[in-house]
């Protein structure tokens, strides 16, 4: 599913892994009179006549804060032909929605105001007019943010829960695992033996970045993280180094990582900022750099400056490059078959911070944003 061009994690949606509460299991404190309104089902056909959304309320100034978000209860259109009924059980929160809460020109529509947010969504369909869509069907859309979806059948996937849990669609086999396949196989040109630096290597894609690369037979995997706790996590995944990026300068802490490693060949980058910099002062001549989120500067209020160090892409030949999983679904069919096969021998292992309730998504999505999650930040809707 291509979802509107962007990476799972910032345009592409790897999320920062700073240190933070941490959110998983927890629910907004105090009742909701909207969410405890009781739901209205049609007497003849049991399906449901209204549906939660969450709305945007306003637009952030820095950093999201709940009042920016309103739950509200709609009546749900009749289907017309082609159009499925999806009950939604899980939806994804990932650090590039924070860009489109901004009204700005970029490469993806802004969210409207008093309108449901958009983002991905697994969920079972519970009534269909689509010929490609059966009831009892699970798919993966891009109609997050709601208790029911009504799109059409065609803008549906169906995953396969056999394989896998259907969450997985919005992390590991979904646009979260692709766009750390594509970042790092066509973007960054990985070849085996390189070295490879990840930032935010416990968020959704990072933390997928850092295995397949040792998979395919990297010479050292180096990945940054916010708490001892997630670099310690790094170390079980199979990472060579982590460090935590709050000990010190990121490019000290990048240097003693790298061991008698002679500089990075790959730089897979969530961040930007300080560790963009640290990146660019010890790549090898001819290194990659992937850049696929820049969570750092995502809330801040002023633009950030650049690189202090950028002339040194020059005489180093660097590649710099941006992406957007948009532009690589060809990808998709290789990567599902090498994903589906390192998920079932165990060589790649997924980590998800789950919160419960439609209610507790905003409060989920600030607290991504913060660092509270390690690998994909989940809203079971339960």
């Amino acid at each position: 599913m291509n979802a509107a061009g962007m990476n799972a994690a910032g345009p592409n949606s790897a999320g920062q892994d700073g240190a933070g509460p941490n959110s998983a299991g927890q629910d907004p404190a105090g009742p909701n009179p909207v969410a405890m309104e009781a739901e209205d089902l049609d007497g003849k056909t049991g399906l449901p006549r209204t549906g939660l959304e969450v709305h945007l309320a306003s637009r952030p100034n820095g950093w999201p804060v709940p009042e920016n978000f309103r739950l509200a209860r709609v009546e749900l259109p009749d289907l017309a032909d082609g159009q499925v009924l999806v009950r939604n059980t899980a939806i994804s929160v990932d650090p590039y929605m924070r860009g489109r809460m901004d009204d700005v020109k970029s490469y993806s529509a802004p969210f409207a105001l008093d309108k449901a947010l958009e983002g991905g969504a697994v969920g079972t369909v519970i009534a269909s007019r689509s010929v490609e869509r059966a009831v009892g069907d699970v798919v993966v859309h891009f109609h997050g943010w709601r208790e029911y979806a009504v799109l059409e059948g065609g803008a549906t996937k169906p995953v396969d829960t056999s394989v896998a849990p259907a969450s997985a669609y919005l992390g590991a086999l979904g646009m979260t695992g692709l766009t750390a396949y594509a970042g790092l196989m066509q973007v960054a040109a990985f070849t085996p033996g390189d070295t490879v630096f990840v930032s935010g290597a416990a968020g959704a894609v990072g933390s997928l970045v850092g295995q397949m690369a040792k998979n395919l037979g990297a010479g050292r995997v180096i990945g940054s993280a916010g708490s001892a706790a997630k670099v310690q996590r790094l170390l079980e995944l199979g990472f060579d180094a982590a460090f935590n990026y709050h000990d010190g300068p990121v490019r000290d802490s990048l240097k003693s990582a790298l061991g008698s490693s002679a500089g990075i060949d790959v730089y897979f980058d969530n961040v930007g900022g300080e560790h963009l910099e640290a990146a660019i002062a010890k790549m090898n001549p001819f290194g990659r750099i992937a850049l696929c989120g820049a969570i750092s500067q995502y809330n801040n209020s002023s633009p950030a400056p650049g690189p202090s160090n950028l002339a040194l892409a020059i005489g180093k030949q660097l590649m710099l490059r941006g992406f957007l999983v948009g532009s690589y679904q060809h990808l998709a069919p290789e990567f599902a078959s090498r994903m589906g096969r390192w998920l079932a021998s165990g060589d790649v292992h997924t980590d998800e911070t789950v919160v419960h309730s439609l209610p507790s998504a905003p409060q989920a999505f600030i607290d991504m944003l913060r660092g509270a999650n390690t690998g994909k930040m989940i809203v079971a809707l339960d």
